[in-house]
């Protein structure tokens, strides 16, 4: 194998699967990078840990074909402090030469036979869906996570295709966010998976323009084929990327039910002025006190921080609200995580009383429930 590449190129290429790749791993193989010089003007990247895998592919000028894999990190540190932007990588039976500029690097590498193959999917399951709103969403919701191993079929984001919608759906148990758009789902496509966290958090990395997304599952895994567009074409990328991942195993709780099915009061709310009102509260709480106390009345939101060891904070801000006095404790992170997720200027914040969830709601699909806290 023989190609010749921008260093650069080279570079974002591995920064898209090296996070991936497991330091402790006891297969030497799974710490390496599948490497592949297939066409005449690009190579392929794989990693994986068998649990999550990526491929992309980038620019390159192929002189003669082949593959071998090669330490992803200590390549990825190679590349990453070359002198010149032309790169050149030749192999010969394990062994590569990685020259650019006076530098020359011979790196071992192990038989890329012996590398897992990244599992194909037929279109059985198969969904199409914008890349932009497919972060929106990931975004919106997968703050509320569980990381709890103990509760492992919370440590992921669900996701639901049905009745001709898709719905993303995370929880702890403390708070539930949930938001949905409408796609068309034939009934006899519809199905659910629950994706893992890490597997959310790599989705949420991967980089480029906007362009088109190809969801493909089963019982067992879930693929993401992420469409590469012209914008792209300074980064290097071509062909798009590729990532499967193992879905967490077990049926997701019933999320409908945390959802309240009547409230009291609704109030619209600026949304980055209550989340600053919320942070300037949330600097005067302590760890053993992660609370701040939320009092509506008259026109008038108050928000208390208070602890033994720091002291008080005092906020306020006008509302539209004319009910009764309701005065509800909450974690003012659970507050913030789900302002700061949005994008819109108005919210709405629902609210029954002191024992009641609160609810986020924007003008489209989105919902944040959250757990109160005992007053003292």
């Amino acid at each position: 194998m023989k190609f010749k590449i921008n260093r650069d190129h080279f570079n974002n290429g591995l920064a898209q699967v090296l996070n991936v790749v497991s330091s402790r791993s006891t297969m030497p193989i799974l710490s390496n990078v599948l490497i592949e010089a297939v066409t005449d003007n690009e190579v392929s990247l794989t990693t994986t840990n068998l649990e999550l895998g990526i491929r992309c592919k980038i620019k390159a000028e192929v002189m003669e074909p082949g593959k071998l894999t090669l330490p992803a990190k200590k390549l990825a540190t190679i590349v990453r402090e070359l002198p010149n932007s032309d790169v050149e990588l030749t192999v010969k039976d394990l062994r590569s030469l990685i020259s650019s500029g006076g530098s020359k690097f011979r790196l071992m590498g192990l038989n890329a036979e012996e590398f897992p193959p990244l599992p194909e999917f037929d279109d059985d399951k198969m969904y199409q869906i914008r890349k932009h709103e497919l972060i929106q969403m990931l975004k919106s919701v997968s703050y509320a996570q569980s990381t709890d191993e103990n509760r492992y079929m919370l440590n992921g984001v669900y996701f639901n295709f049905e009745e001709n919608k898709f719905t993303v759906v995370a929880t702890d148990g403390r708070r539930l966010a949930l938001n949905g758009k409408k796609l068309e789902v034939p009934k006899e496509s519809e199905g659910s998976l629950i994706l893992p966290l890490k597997t959310v958090n790599e989705l949420l990395r991967i980089s480029g323009s906007d362009s088109s997304v190809k969801i493909s599952f089963n019982q067992r895994q879930v693929a993401f084929d992420v469409q590469v567009t012209e914008e792209d074409s300074s980064t290097g990328l071509v062909g798009g990327i590729y990532m499967v991942s193992k879905v967490v195993e077990g049926q997701y709780p019933n999320y409908q039910q945390v959802i309240p099915s009547h409230v009291e009061h609704r109030i619209k709310i600026e949304r980055e002025l209550m989340m600053e009102c919320i942070k300037r509260s949330a600097l005067m709480v302590s760890d053993n006190n992660q609370s701040v106390t939320f009092k509506m009345a008259n026109n008038l939101l108050e928000i208390n921080g208070k602890s033994h060891e720091y002291g008080e904070s005092h906020e306020t801000m006008a509302i539209d609200y004319d009910g009764p006095e309701v005065r509800v404790s909450i974690n003012p992170f659970f507050m913030m995580d789900p302002l700061k997720a949005l994008s819109q200027d108005d919210v709405f914040f629902e609210f029954k009383d002191e024992f009641s969830p609160g609810v986020f709601r924007d003008m489209e699909e989105f919902i944040c429930v959250v757990m109160p806290l005992r007053l003292e």
